[in-house]
């Protein structure tokens, strides 16, 4: 008796995973992909052209947790939803789109955070060099 071909699909290795340049590249990509699985497309890890050291939903959660800490609201939700599913961002210019433009910019800049603390977005977390040391500055004793 002999073994069948292992099926199952091969995953991209880590180590030659791209991350993004910045949190408006990893969401686009994660609306892109929300839509085509809501549109029917299979999506599997690894099967892109680039591969990626996330899946969509770990954007989502992203997003979701700082919805739950009350750092973004539904506003900016709906905003990065709109825009996200057209494939582009509001511009200040244009004055119908200016308060589109804040709200992207206020998400935008809470969501950059957690993804490049998770690896999701090259470079460490901006405000943060590596190794220093954050006082916490909680009641004295």
């Amino acid at each position: 008796m002999s073994l069948a071909p292992c099926r199952a699909p091969v995953l991209a290795s880590l180590d030659r995973a791209q991350p993004f340049a910045c949190a408006e590249d990893a969401w686009l990509w994660t609306m892109a992909a929300l839509v085509a699985r809501r549109d029917g497309a299979r999506l599997g890890a690894g099967r892109g052209l680039v591969a990626r050291p996330c899946e969509p939903d770990d954007v989502v959660k992203c997003l979701d947790r700082l919805y739950r800490q009350r750092r973004i609201d539904l506003a900016h939700a709906r905003i990065l939803r709109i825009w996200g599913e057209r494939q582009d961002q509001p511009s200040p210019r244009v004055p119908q789109e200016a308060g589109d433009w804040r709200l992207w910019r206020e998400a935008m800049e809470r969501l950059d955070f957690p993804l490049r603390s998770k690896g999701i977005v090259a470079g460490p977390p901006r405000g943060l060099s590596l190794g220093e040391v954050v006082a916490f500055r909680g009641r004295a004793a």
